[in-house]
């Protein structure tokens, strides 16, 4: 099961871009685990279970398939695939996620097992999907790419009321690419506050700044596309990060969540940094060699570091005030050096 409230989890979704190859397939799940993700995420599609021939193309690009329903078919592996892949990522500590886009795919998973549901953003409004993975009282998680508040709101109902499973609620934005005006990070903090649940980002701009941005906003899911290559063929391709940029978003990931899990009292860090502040610091000095008598003014004192006697703070209350013994160019100047005021 995954647990965001130990850590930040990052997951790495491969969707179709393993084209209908179980080998490459194969090949994400050694790169995302090499990369230091928590999880990995395929999608789960029997074509016969959730499209009719009807079926537009989202982007026309298949060289092979005459139609999406085509396209879906090919895309599908056999249960004894998916024990596979799934045992795979178990050896390499990963999460094994399969998003399942009907009650049979469901069924499937259930027999392969899987770590959490992850619902995707086109069955947010599917009773029929949701129903059928509350019953398993295994962690959701539920992107809201496509879906106004009132959808949203009767999800995280109908799940609520027939589990008491973990919850968390993704910010998603169903364009691929998605343009950083059309990323909705705002949106991180409303989910938690209006579902009192974790809330995350799901993640289609290619590049790792939203995620590490969600993250400083308290999200506790990240989730991103990953290809092999930026040559890879296939529609996700431009929405999604490499495996050289999720490991850096991985890394920063980590970096984020131990610094939100550390907060700094001001105070108590400025006095353990008293020695290291001597050395970055000033104190006032003498400008030059200065005799006894001396009237001070601005220009008799200077700061210089290091720091540790009087501070430049009190130059102006120093400009006045009358030399009781000598001193030396660059000396400190100390409250001895002066006579007393009246």
């Amino acid at each position: 099961m995954l647990d965001w409230t130990e850590r930040v989890i990052v997951i790495g979704e491969v969707a179709q871009a393993h084209d209908g190859s179980l080998g490459i397939a194969h090949a994400h799940i050694d790169a995302i685990a090499d990369a230091g993700a928590d999880a990995v995420k395929f999608q789960t599609h029997i074509a016969s279970a959730e499209s009719t021939p009807d079926e537009p193309w989202r982007v026309r690009f298949s060289h092979e398939d005459a139609t999406r329903l085509d396209y879906w078919r090919r895309m599908e592996f056999t249960e004894e695939q998916w024990a596979g892949l799934r045992e795979h990522a178990e050896q390499r500590t990963l999460a094994f996620l399969s998003s399942p886009f009907s009650p049979e795919a469901v069924e499937l998973l259930e027999r392969v097992g899987v770590a959490a549901w992850k619902v995707a953003s086109g069955e947010t409004a599917n009773p029929l999907l949701l129903d059928r993975i509350a019953v398993s009282r295994l962690p959701i998680l539920l992107s809201t790419g496509m879906s106004p508040w009132s959808e949203i709101d009767a999800a995280v109902t109908r799940v609520r009321e027939r589990t008491g499973a973990p919850l968390a609620v993704l910010q998603c934005t169903s364009a691929y690419p998605t343009a950083p005006e059309e990323l909705g990070l705002n949106l991180v903090g409303e989910l938690r506050e209006r579902y009192g649940c974790a809330a995350g980002l799901s993640d289609h701009s290619g590049t790792i700044f939203p995620s590490l941005a969600a993250t400083a906003l308290g999200a506790r899911v990240i989730e991103v596309h990953v290809a092999l290559s930026r040559h890879m063929f296939g529609p996700d391709t431009p929405a999604s990060v490499t495996v050289k940029e999720l490991r850096d978003l991985v890394r920063g990931v980590r970096l984020l969540d131990r610094a939100l899990a550390s907060p700094v009292d001001k105070d108590a860090m400025a006095e353990r940094l008293q020695g290291t502040r001597a050395l970055f610091t000033r104190s006032v000095v003498a400008r030059r060699d200065l005799s006894p008598g001396t009237v001070l003014a601005g220009d008799d004192l200077a700061a210089k570091k290091p720091g540790g006697g009087l501070p430049p703070q009190r130059l102006g209350d120093l400009v006045g005030r009358r030399l009781r013994i000598a001193v030396a160019a660059d000396e400190w100047l100390a409250e001895e050096h002066l006579e007393p005021t009246a």
